[in-house]
This record gives structure tokens, sequence and C-alpha cells, in this order.
């Protein structure tokens, strides 16, 4: 009885020990399990959200410049038609070169008025657009298609702006689902501005789909993207296309939180939010970037199952295996609880010098199969694989930090392409001058350059290179070398121009193009001689303090046609006077609004300032420009010259 009682007893207090030692593990079990899965999934949205961040961002980037690239061709024509009268077949040529040079631009358009063009003629609206590889030509305008009645027509004219239309299907025109920039043109009668006509770029939306479609994230993820009505233009499921919008989904479903969504969107916000079974039957993540340039929105859609399938699949996994142990360790804990109990305290000594960064310490070998076995060989796992992954991380990390210091290397060399020390020439008290450039990225596409060609002549030139980035400022430093090259005394400026134009020209198979004003100033006499390639007019500041635009010569941008001819203008400035010189970036800064700086602000700034010097106008207007931008980013490169001319002493 003694020894049976003590055998009894004995295993009474081995079972108590092992549910005293498995409850235990089974509370830190599930709290290491828990917290394991809430870090997990915190860590997958963030992942995700990270993701999904820098898809859309890259797509945004890619549609933003191809939308900045239609905008500038129907804004420089529309500025050519308010100075000069095409006859038709030169009207013709320009839309035609416009729809033909712009692989971004399906069709466009000048439209006029009713009896603008032609008092004969009621519609006056050539149109050019591709078919098939080819650019081919048609006359918009009937009783059927009354083009001045089509908001692409009528929202710019009311507006007095360039704007972009929501996308619609032209039925009288391209024959497909398009957007349409339009930018309004203005003739001058007795001092009164009036409206003449609109012209048109037509971008195809077919581009758009690709890209969007694109953007993939785990396996149903996918991207739609909204107009700034909440219009759908892309979206997998092809019937809510120009169909329906987030707003008549959320009517429909009655989400108020939808709703929510959808305003946030076409505000221009983004943001990542958890959303209900509207777009996916199930429940998701979204994430929303705006499209600044037209107000549209991009939403990218990621089922919450999706997200979180792995973890879960890993839990079940886990609790299975935790399962199996639990059972397993039950039954040997009564007789080799300490056989157990070592190789773990080992294990817990080397991960805890593993988790303060000690890579390369190696696990305890072991030849068990059992749970401690499989604990240790994920451990080893898990720590190549961290280990792996931070030298992968040195090594992205190192190639990010090479590239960021190559660029500004080069906009150090760029930079250094330019006159930047000032006063330039101490010992002339004839004239005083000053330059300024602000690139909008690393390295930019505007240029300015002054110096003597003798003690009695400064030559000087300000210009503006299409697009951004490297391949604008290559283009620039080619076009400021070939333009030092080429200038002195022999050469009036159109010569000069002429001469880097067909420079300049030469195997450009980019097609790129620079803007251009440059002057030869007699610094005794105040004599200037200039010509213009296509640039913005000056600022002509007299001593008086009233300021106007300085009168231009007609002439074509740089770059891209060969033997163009430009003309030399001269005039005399007058001790105190001063000219103003300046790129796009000036007049064409947007507020929060979208709304542009304007070329009469500049003309009130210049004007309110008028007793500055070179220098403290041109940072005085500068100041002007980044104040009315606020918070919006920079989106073209700013760039000013003053010149003032003192007389001689």
């Amino acid at each position: 009885m003694s020894i049976a009682g003590s055998t009894t007893r004995h295993q009474s207090l081995s079972v108590k020990l092992s549910i005293m030692i498995l409850a235990s593990t089974t509370l830190i079990f599930l709290a290491a399990f828990g917290y394991n899965y809430y870090a997990s999934r915190q860590l997958v949205l963030k992942n995700v959200q990270e993701n999904a961040r820098n898809l859309t961002q890259s797509a945004v980037g890619k549609i933003e410049n191809t939308l900045n690239s239609v905008e500038k061709p129907p804004r420089y024509l529309a500025s050519l038609l308010e100075q000069f009268h095409y006859s038709k077949q030169d009207l013709l040529k320009q839309i035609e070169a416009t729809v033909a040079n712009n692989e971004e631009i399906f069709g466009s358009t000048v439209a006029f008025e009713p009896h603008a063009y032609d008092p004969s003629r009621y519609y006056f609206a050539p149109y050019y657009f591709k078919d098939r590889g080819e650019v081919k030509l048609s006359y918009l305008g009937s009783k059927d298609y009354q083009y001045f009645l089509w908001d692409w027509y009528m929202i710019p004219r009311e507006l007095g702006r360039p704007v972009w239309s929501e996308p619609y299907y032209d039925e009288g025109g391209g024959g497909i689902v398009m957007s349409t920039y339009s930018a309004p043109f203005y003739r001058n009668d007795k001092g009164r501005r009036i409206f003449t006509g609109i012209v048109t770029a037509d971008m195809s939306l077919e581009w758009l789909v690709d890209i969007i479609s694109h953007i993939s994230i785990y396996r149903t993820g996918y991207a739609f993207l909204i107009t700034q009505n909440g219009v759908f233009v892309t979206h997998p499921d092809r019937r809510l296309i120009m169909r329906e919008s987030i707003f008549t989904l959320a009517e429909t479903a009655g989400d108020e939180s939808l709703r929510q969504i959808g305003r946030k969107m076409i505000r221009g916000e983004s943001g990542f939010v958890s959303m209900k079974q509207h777009f996916t039957g199930k429940k998701s993540w979204m994430y929303y970037a705006p499209l600044s340039s037209v107000g549209w929105s991009i939403g990218v859609i990621v089922p919450e199952e999706e997200l979180f399938g792995d973890i879960q699949k890993l839990s079940r996994t886990v609790l299975m295996i935790g399962g199996a142990g639990f059972v397993f360790l039950f039954a040997v804990v009564v007789f080799i609880s300490s056989t157990i109990t070592r190789p773990l305290r080992e294990l817990a000594l080397r991960a805890t010098e593993i988790s303060r960064g000690s890579l390369d310490m190696e696990l305890p070998p072991t030849r068990a199969r059992d749970e401690v076995g499989a604990l240790t060989h994920s451990f080893e796992d898990m720590r190549v694989a961290l280990k792996e992954y931070i030298s992968n991380l040195k090594e992205t990390t190192a190639a990010k930090e090479r590239i960021e210091s190559e660029l500004k290397i080069a906009r150090s060399i760029q930079m250094n392409f330019l006159p930047k020390h000032f006063p330039p020439f101490p010992e002339k008290q004839e004239f005083e001058i000053f330059a300024m450039l602000e690139s909008a990225r690393e390295v930019g596409g505007d240029l300015y350059d002054f110096f003597l060609l003798d003690d009695d002549h400064l030559f000087f030139s300000i210009g503006d290179v299409s697009g951004k980035g490297v391949p604008a400022a290559l283009f620039m430093a080619a076009s400021k070398m070939l333009m030092k090259g080429t200038a002195h005394l022999d050469l009036e400026p159109a010569e000069i121009l002429e001469r880097v134009n067909n420079e300049l020209c030469w195997e450009n198979d980019s097609a790129m193009f620079v803007t251009v004003f440059c002057g030869i100033f007699n610094i005794k006499t105040g004599e200037l001689r200039y010509s213009n390639a296509a640039h913005n007019p000056p600022v002509l500041l007299h001593a008086s303090g009233q300021a106007e635009w300085l009168t231009l010569p007609e002439g074509f941008m740089l770059g891209p046609f060969e033997d163009s001819r430009y003309e030399t203008r001269s005039m005399v400035l007058a001790p105190g006077d001063m000219l103003i010189l300046y790129t796009d970036g000036i007049t064409e800064a947007m507020n929060a609004a979208k709304e542009l700086y304007s070329e009469e602000k500049l003309l009130e700034t210049v004007m309110q300032r008028a007793n500055e010097t070179a220098e403290g106008l041109v940072r005085e207007i500068v100041q002007s420009v980044h104040d009315y931008a606020g918070n919006e980013p920079q989106s073209d490169d700013i760039t000013l010259l003053a010149l003032i001319y003192h007389g001689t002493p």
C-alpha cells in the first residue's frame, strides 16, 4: 500500500508539474503569438501602403510628365496666334506639325469663333488627328457638331485660361474617348482683348488605361482613375467607365464613408484607408493620390484577405505545430524535462545574442527532430535570411547615396557653367547686371549668360530648354557653349541665333528645342541690338518708374528646324532704364488653386519695386513668386536677369 500510494502521489505530482508547465507555456505562447500577429499585421499594412504609394507616385509621375508635354504646344501656338495672323496654309502647317511632332497628342485644332477667321465662314476649325500612323485633316463644325457649344470650347472661353476637359467620346472629331487641353487666344482691337478661339490638344485615354492597368499589387489588387467629378476613367470593370462615379456607388450602397473618401480624392488629397465590400466584393484597403495637372485621382485597391492571407496561414501552421508540440511535451516532460530544457536554454541564449545584432552567432547544433530541432532550424534560417537582408540593404543604401551624390555633382557642374560672381565687372560703372537661377529639379534646363565682347560691348542672353532633368541640362550646356563660342562683334544677334540653331539641329533626334533672347549692349552709348527665338518678351522699366513689354521680332525656337531666320532690332536705353529678362517659370508658377502668377502680376511687381538695384529687384521678384505659390511644389525652373544702364560716368 505504501509503495502504491507513493507511486500514485508521484504520478500525480508529475501530472501537476506537466499541467503547470504546459499552462505557463501556453500563456507565453499565446501572448507571443498575439503580439506577433498584431505586429505582423501592422508591418504588412505599412509595407503595402509604402508599396502602393511608390507604385501610385510612379504612375502619377509618368502621367504628369505626359500631360505637361501635351500642354506646351497648344499654349505656344495660342501665343503665336495672338501675335500673328496666319494664312490658312501656314495655320494648317502649324497644326499638322503639332500633331506629327508630339507622340502624346492624338489630335489638335484651332477652333475660331463664328466669322472670326473668315467673315464668310460660320465654322472654321481645321482638325488634324492620327489615323493608323498617318496624320489626317478634317474640318469641325456643322449643325450636328457645333463645336463652340462643347465643354472643351466653352469652359476655357468663360474662364479665360487653359483647362483640361472632362473625358468624353468625340463623335464629330477624333472618334475616341479622349480628354482635351484647351488654350484660349485673343486679338487686340483698339486696346481691347477680344476672344477669338481655342487651340486644343486631344489626348487619347488608351495610354492611361495601359499605365493604370499595369499597376498591380498582390493577386487581385488593381488600380482605377477618377476625374475631378468622381467619374471613372479607368477600371477593371469596364461597365463603370464613363458611366458611373464613386459617388453613385456610394449612393447605391448607402455608404457615407465611401462618399467622404470620394470627396477627399477629388480635393486632391492622398491617404490609405480601409473600405467596405464595394469594389472587390470583399473588405479591402485603398491608397489614393492626386494627379495635380488635371485634378484627377488614382486609387489602388488591395483585398484584405490577400494582405493578411500569409499571416493567417502562418498563424494556423504555428498553432498546429504548437498543439502537436504541447501534446508531445506533455508526454515527455514527466520523463526527460531536463533534457528538453537544456537545449532550449542554450537556444534562448544564442537567440538573444542574435536579437542584439550578433548575426554571426552560430546556433547550437542539434540532431533532434522534435520541436526543439525544428525551432533551432527555423532560427538558423531566420538568422541567415536576416543577415542577407541587412547586407542587401547596405548595398541598396550605398547605391542610392551614390546616385544622389552624382546628381549633386551634376548640379554643381551645371551651375559652374553660369556666371555667378557679382558684381561681375566692378571696374565698369556704366551698367549693373545681376542674374539668378533656381532649378525645379537637381538639374534643370534654363540658362543665362553674359560677357564682354570688348571694352564697350556686353553680350547677354537667357534661354529655356524644353523638358526637365538631365536631358534638358545637357541640351542647356550645349546651347550655352554654342552661344558663347559664336558671339562676337562681327555678327548681329540674329546671325548668332541662326548659326547656333543650325548647330543644334544637327542630329537632334530627340526634337528638343530652346527659346532664347539675346542682345549686344553698347555700355558707352546705351544702344541695344537684340534678337529673339520664341522667348518671353523682356520687361523694360524706365527711369520714371513706368514699365512696358519690349517689342520683339518674330523668331522660331532653336533646335527643331534648320535654316530658320531671325531679325535684329535696336533701341537706346536712357540712364536709369532697366531691362528684366525671365523664363516662363516665373509667369507660369501656380498657387494652390492652380492659378498662374501671370505676366500682369510680374509687370505690377516690377513697377512696385522700381527703385531697387538689379540684384534687389531680381530677389524681390523671386520672393514674390514663392509667396504666391505658397506650399505648391516648383514645377519649372525660375531664371531672371536684370540689366541697369547708368550712363557714362
